[in-house]
C-alpha cells in the first residue's frame, strides 16, 4: 500500500510546476504533492506523466529520479 502512495505522490510531484532548481523544502513539496492530487487526481497526473515520457523521455528521466527521491525525503515516516 505504501508503495503505491508513493508512487501516487512522485507523479503528482512530477507533474507540479515545482522545479528541481528551486530547492523546495520539504513543506513545499508536500504542499505541491496535495495541491496536484486535488487539481488533477491520480489519473491525471499518471496521464500527464505518460505524456511526458512520449514526448520527453530524454528530460521525463531525470525529473522522475529528482521527484522519487524529493518524495521519499517529504514523506519519509
Amino acid at each position: 500500500m505504501t508503495a503505491m502512495i508513493d508512487d501516487v505522490r512522485t507523479e503528482a510531484l512530477f507533474v507540479s510546476d515545482l522545479q528541481r532548481s528551486q530547492a523546495p523544502t520539504v513543506e513545499v513539496i508536500r504542499e505541491a504533492v496535495t495541491a496536484t492530487v486535488s487539481r488533477l487526481g491520480e489519473n491525471g497526473c499518471a496521464e500527464l506523466v505518460a505524456q511526458e515520457f512520449g514526448e520527453h523521455p530524454d528530460c521525463a528521466i531525470g525529473r522522475m529520479r529528482w521527484a522519487r527521491s524529493a518524495v521519499r525525503l517529504a514523506f519519509a515516516a
